[in-house]
């Protein structure tokens, strides 16, 4: 068996003296594992790290074996990516997110949505739009997505404004407005061309809204916890607001 494919590399594991075994995120074959031999020695450390974007070839005997790769490289993004808090957790979080979906499940649209999220993480002003909306096409992928086009309950496309918890459907303004403690926020932003600010409260609001469905659909059916990279992330992501602000 062989295949060659891009990828971006999420992590990678300790396996024998010299080899790794790399966990990557590969635009035809999904996320994707293969013993990279030799791959602790100072040539092949550096090009072996998270955020990277590399070209593999996938050996094995059987389709079900983990097989070898080997890795060339594309573009190294993991030496600006480490620069930066707010890209260290955020390239930690988006691979702990890729590790809800099966093993070698192919989603192209969730690869081509990394490459955007890697090549500007380490930007404080895009690095939280980006990752929260990852959020809603990985719920979607999942089969948990929610419909944010128009109000459940009219079929308005305007001043959506909440999102039903129990539907995950949105809601306006005035048809939401007597069960509006009980609806989630929805940002500006996240509706139609998402032209609207995406930072400080309605950030927050994006990633609360996210959040609970995470739990809901995912975390809480699969007994898992949140990653702590999500409350690192948001953390990064708040401390560069404050510095912005001062």
């Amino acid at each position: 068996m062989e295949w060659r494919d891009e990828g971006i590399i999420l992590g990678a594991r300790k396996h024998g003296e010299t080899s790794v075994i790399l966990e990557t995120m590969t635009a035809a074959h999904g996320r994707h594992l293969g013993l990279v031999k030799g791959g602790r020695s100072r040539r092949m450390q550096p090009l072996l790290q998270p955020g990277n974007r590399v070209d593999l070839v996938w050996r094995a005997r059987l389709d079900e074996h983990l097989g070898m790769f080997q890795v060339e490289p594309l573009e190294l993004n993991a030496a600006r990516l480490l620069s930066s808090a707010i890209a260290v957790y955020g390239i930690q979080l988006v691979g702990a997110h890729l590790r809800l979906m099966p093993e070698r499940d192919p989603h192209a649209g969730l690869y081509e949505t990394l490459k955007i999220i890697t090549a500007h993480l380490d930007d404080s002003a895009l690095a939280g739009a980006l990752v929260v909306r990852f959020e809603l096409a990985l719920l979607d992928e999942l089969g948990f997505g929610l419909d944010l086009s128009q109000c459940a309950l009219t079929g308005a496309r305007e001043q959506l404004a909440y999102v039903s918890p129990k539907s995950g459907r949105a809601v306006t303004r005035e048809a939401g407005a007597p069960w509006r403690d009980k609806l989630l926020p929805l940002p500006a932003f996240l509706q139609g061309g998402g032209q609207a600010s995406a930072e400080g409260e309605a950030l927050d609001q994006a990633f609360r809204l996210t959040g609970f469905f995470f739990h809901r659909h995912v975390y809480e059916p699969r007994g898992l916890e949140e990653p702590d990279a999500r409350a690192g992330f948001l953390a990064a992501l708040a401390r560069s607001a404050r510095a912005v602000a001062e």
